[in-house]
């Protein structure tokens, strides 16, 4: 078997060439909107609000500038649309004629405002904001350029004072004090209503068709620094009363009312494994106050927990009621796939749409029953499908066609073996660019985050690029992934460096046994987070690899405990232990402790400003490693956090992905 060079390789730079769809949303029975979201000119991302009219094939951009245009949505007497739109600096609403015309600013508000949803009448916008205990929100201005560079000066002068443990995360950096808030805006009389404002964020998730009450999460909790619940709670929008829905034992989000307005299905669970809890499908009638659990059966992960490095945009995955309120629909992974699921009100699920690939989003179309379906494939960054009620699949988008018609890509092949104690794994092996018969090439081992997620049947930019660059790339689920039921997602914690490790090395022994073609004196391994966690401890448990690139990593699970934005109840949920209750088990289980072990070349890559996997991870590792004269190289990336290589600053994603092609060109 030869793979022909008739294209050229994928290069590093090649994801700035790649649009990316997300967020179909129907407007009409013929028409849907979506976005595309590229790099521009100035390598920063802009994304772009179409209008795709499916009875006349055509498409029709609807906001332009250098700008990040979103969250499109038509009020439901179909006049007018908001969106969301940065235009001004932060994400601002801004509302438009459906027929077109100069679009109006409807908030000013210093962080911008995020989550928007029309009243069923159309009269108003509810949107989340943070705020302030005292801010007046209709006196609130946002910040002009100068201005916030004044306030980011001032800020640097002054110290930080700290009297919680959520005071920074990844996504927001270090906290202030103000709060998410659900607000009203009167289109008509042009007015806000602030309509929480207890010292605590609350989440919008839906507004009842009626219009008469709003659901949102929130942990309302005394302790509430300390906890991780979130609850739902029922807001009636005429005397603002709250009902709360569940019981301060769980995690709820994604709540949606019925069309009729009577129910609510919710997404959940109760922390009964920790972190690595399968989500569960709940079902509350308003009137009776009964809850039921849908779910309880399923055995599938509902939600997108798909790894990739492609997806820009948020996109609906539900759960989503049916036109008759007797079904719900949602995505769910399974087995390295995302499909399309859909459960009656007792909890019989059927799979509606699945044919081993990614659906990272979809929109239903009350109308007429049909779907749009946002799908990706290994070979093909994104596009979108129209799946119609009687399961007819027809393509409506081919945004990188160029781009396909240009590049080599590597369609994946499936691996499945049993693991030593039983456990079925599965993974996926690329050839490299070029491949032919008869030739030895290096091999590449990629090691996925969470744990709690799933390598699957999406395209990844990265994964390509090694095959591109002469590497027979392996990335499998071991166990801790999601997608093989409960007890196999399970099965990692209290286990870090010994299922899990023996997984992968038995990854790796398979593909040996079964393709002659690699060179198995020419291995490399990377990974990032929970996988630059696994890429620390190979190398310090085998000599095998001859190149590693770790990234955004873990090496001492002792000081991860009080520096991660979750180190305090993460370490906890993994292990079972935390720093005070047994520092010897956590000490045991740091790859630091085994860097004299380590003669496995290693690169190691971090962000400055990553706070899930704080950089002194790397430091250390790095100091540790220098000062035992082993080979070792250390990367800082400024102004970057733990997203770096998904949605990080372009310039910084190619000099990521140059630095790992270049080490392991060097060292394999």
């Amino acid at each position: 078997m030869s793979i022909s060079t008739a294209k050229r390789a994928i290069n590093a730079t090649d994801f700035q060439n790649i649009k990316v769809l997300s967020e179909p949303q129907f407007i009409s029975e013929d028409k849907y909107s979506y976005v595309i979201t590229s790099v521009n000119d100035d390598k920063e991302y802009e994304s772009q609000v179409y209008v795709h009219n499916l009875a006349k094939d055509s498409h029709k951009q609807w906001t332009s500038g250098s700008h990040r245009n979103h969250t499109f949505c038509v009020s439901p007497n179909k006049e007018q649309a908001f969106f969301l739109s940065n235009r001004s600096g932060a994400s601002q609403i801004w509302l438009t004629d459906v027929d077109g015309g100069e679009a109006k600013q409807v908030t000013t508000l210093p962080n911008g405002v995020f989550s928007p949803i029309w009243s069923g009448d159309g009269k108003s916008i509810l949107f989340c904001a943070y705020l302030e205990k005292d801010d007046d929100i209709s006196a609130l201005k946002e910040l002009s350029k100068e201005e916030k560079q004044a306030k980011q000066k001032e800020a640097q002068t002054k110290p930080l004072v700290v009297d919680r443990l959520k005071y920074k995360s990844d996504a927001r950096g270090f906290h202030d004090n103000s709060k998410v808030q659900i607000i009203q805006y009167d289109v008509a009389a042009d007015a806000f209503h602030q309509l929480t404002d207890q010292e605590a964020d609350h989440h919008l998730t839906d507004l009842a068709p009626d219009s008469k009450h709003l659901i949102f999460a929130a942990n309302l909790e005394e302790d509430a620094d300390a906890s991780l619940v979130s609850d739902l709670y029922l807001l009636e929008l005429s005397s603002k009363e709250i009902t709360k829905l569940t019981d301060s034992k769980g995690s709820y989000y994604g709540a949606a009312f019925s069309r009729d307005s009577k129910k609510i299905v919710a997404l959940g669970h109760e922390f009964e494994y920790a972190g690595a809890t399968l989500t569960k499908l709940f079902l509350y009638d308003i009137d009776s106050n009964e809850r039921k659990l849908l779910s309880r059966d399923w055995g599938i992960q509902p939600g997108d927990t798909m790894v990739g490095d492609m997806r820009l945009g948020n996109s609906e995955t539900g759960p989503v009621w049916s036109r008759d309120n007797k079904s719900i629909y949602f995505v769910g992974s399974d087995k390295g796939a995302v499909s399309l699921y859909e459960t009656d009100l007792e909890g019989n699920l059927k799979t509606r749409y699945s044919d081993h690939n990614h659906l990272f989003g979809f929109a239903y179309n009350v109308d007429t029953e049909s779907f749009i379906l946002g799908i990706s494939h290994p070979t093909d960054p994104c596009n979108f499908y129209k799946l119609t009620v009687e399961n007819t699949l027809e393509q409506l988008t081919d945004v990188n066609k160029a781009f396909a018609g240009e590049v080599a890509l590597s369609e994946p092949e499936e691996i499945n073996f049993t693991s030593s104690d039983g456990l079925d794994i599965q993974g996926w092996l690329l050839r490299p660019y070029g491949f032919q018969k008869g030739k030895k090439y290096p091999f590449v081992l990629e090691v996925h985050g969470g744990p709690h997620a799933m390598y699957g049947q999406t395209f990844f930019h990265e994964l390509q690029l090694l095959a591109a660059k002469g590497y027979v790339v392996l990335y499998t689920n071991p166990r801790g992934s999601h997608g093989y039921g409960q007890d196999f997602v399970n099965n990692v914690r209290e286990n870090y460096g010994k299922g899990d490790y023996r997984d992968l090395m038995e990854a790796v022994d398979y593909c040996l046994e079964q393709y002659s073609f690699i060179d198995k004196k020419r291995l490399g391994v990377t990974g990032g987070s929970y996988g630059g966690f696994m890429t620390n401890w190979i190398v310090g448990h085998t000599s095998r690899f001859k190149a590693a690139v770790t990234q955004r990593s873990i090496s001492n699970w002792l000081s991860f405990y009080g520096v991660s934005d979750i180190g305090f109840f993460f370490t906890k949920w993994e292990h079972g232990v935390n720093l005070l209750e047994d520092p010897t088990e956590l000490w045991d289980i740091s790859p630091l402790k085994y860097a004299e072990n380590v003669e496995t070349p290693l690169l190691i890559l971090h962000g400055e400003q990553d706070y899930r996997c704080p950089i002194e991870q790397g430091e250390q590792l790095f100091i540790t490693l220098k000062h035992l004269n082993k080979e070792v190289e250390f990367v800082r990336f400024p102004n970057a956090n733990h997203e770096l290589s998904r949605s990080g600053n372009p310039t910084l994603r190619v000099a990521r992905l140059e630095n790992i092609c270049w080490w392991f060109e060097k060292y394999l």
